[in-house]
């Protein structure tokens, strides 16, 4: 494993970097904005302009490395991100912020394009997926590790969107100095929605729903932790919860996925995050039953998203995963942006607490789908399936398309291995 990380380490470092700030920006989003009297659905609002800016940069992001360059890009991206991010205190007005977080989710979201080519082409056959479940581990504990930043400063000040700043600027260093190869980028063209829903229909549906899911926790759930008076370590905590339940049961799903039905695997995983906003919904404020509500709602998470994918590309053909992976992807953006507004108008009409029943109905709705879809299609024999990998819901359409090719790949070799003994 040390071999294969060798060639990618800085660009790991980097990611590490970046999701610190952004995941830093993250949660402050929400508590300075609760400082600031924000209303629950202003910073929806702002939370959704951030997913604008995500499916605007994986459509062109593309174009512009074609144009100008890996590195130019790059470098571009990462000072406008930058700059937006030390911007958002000078100005603490919903419409700025919006602007800003949708600058901010452009250049995200053309860093990972940018990232995912350089990993995808200093990766072979063999090494695709420990390189690619590393990329998706330093980013994971680049989130978690923000959350305690967030306790070292004064959300009330400058300081801490200063350091996200700063953490932004320095990442792109080890990425930029270091002798990577620079890649060409290839990104088909996304599948139609109409085409994606014919071909798997339980996967555009299910991945809609889950980008409401994910946007809502990742952008409400400090707005939701500000509404109900949490402390600035607890609204970490409960921020970091959500992703530390995703690191932990993003083994075990994926393991399972590769033993049984999926749709079956997606019903019950649905089902445990309807359950635990359940117990967030009841628990009346008390601290630690909602760290255990967030753990699995946050911890079902990112396994379904993975799962979606796999169960596409088990209906898919080789030739096809590149725009299936572009369409989920458009799909996945269409439901982080719906998902914070439908959430945040809830929180201001019912209390903060709707917080849990907005995002418990979603949950629902992907388990009731997915039982529907089981009466409607033969499932795929196990043997037959493709390999699992834990993609992440932030992964680019470069990324997604890696990890399908090794998917199929790996599970070729491991249905010749089958045969050959």
């Amino acid at each position: 494993m040390v071999g294969v990380l060798s060639g990618v380490w800085a660009l790991l470092v980097g990611v590490v970097l970046i999701m610190l700030g952004n995941g830093l920006h993250f949660t402050l989003i929400g508590l300075r904005g609760g400082l600031e009297g924000f209303t629950s659905v202003e910073l929806a609002v702002v939370t959704s302009g951030y997913y604008v800016g995500f499916l605007s940069g994986a459509r062109f992001t593309p174009y512009m490395i074609r144009r100008v360059g890996h590195v130019r890009v790059f470098a571009a991206l990462g000072s406008f991100m930058s700059a937006g991010l030390i911007a958002f205190p000078l100005l603490t007005e919903p419409w700025a912020w919006t602007i800003l977080r949708l600058l901010i989710g452009f250049c995200m979201s053309g860093i990972y394009v940018a990232a995912e080519s350089w990993l995808n082409a200093a990766s072979t056959n063999e090494t695709r997926g420990k390189v690619l479940s590393a990329y998706m581990i330093a980013q994971t504990l680049g989130i978690i590790g923000a959350q305690y930043l967030l306790t070292l400063g004064d959300a009330g000040t400058s300081v801490l969107f200063i350091g996200a700043s700063i953490l932004v600027s320095i990442s792109f260093a080890p990425i930029l100095l270091s002798v990577i190869a620079v890649p060409a980028v290839e990104v088909a063209q996304p599948m139609s929605l109409r085409s994606l829903f014919v071909a798997a229909p339980l996967s555009t549906v299910g991945i809609f729903l889950l980008g409401s899911i994910y946007a809502t926790q990742s952008g409400m759930g400090a707005v939701f932790g500000s509404k109900i008076g949490m402390t600035p370590s607890q609204i970490a905590l409960f921020v970091a919860m959500l992703f530390a339940g995703a690191l932990v049961m993003q083994y075990p799903i994926g393991w399972l996925s590769d033993r049984m039905d999926r749709r079956k695997l997606i019903f019950g995983a649905a089902t445990l995050g309807a359950i635990s906003c359940i117990l967030g919904a009841v628990t009346d404020g008390g601290l630690w039953p909602l760290m255990v509500a967030a753990f699995f709602g946050g911890g079902v998470t990112t396994p379904l998203y993975a799962l979606f994918l796999a169960y596409t590309n088990d209906s898919l053909s080789v030739e096809d995963m590149p725009a299936a992976s572009g369409g989920l992807v458009f799909t996945f953006g269409l439901g982080a942006i719906a998902g914070p507004m439908v959430t945040g108008w809830a929180m201001q009409s019912f209390g903060p607490f709707a917080f849990w029943p907005a995002l418990g109905s979603i949950f629902i709705g992907i388990a009731v789908y997915a039982l529907y879809r089981m009466t409607q299609r033969v499932t795929v024999p196990v043997e037959q399936t493709e390999s699992y990998l834990g993609v992440l819901p932030t992964v680019s359409p470069v990324g997604i398309e890696a990890a399908g090719t090794w998917s199929a790949e790996q599970a070729a070799a491991e249905r010749e291995a089958e045969s050959a003994s």
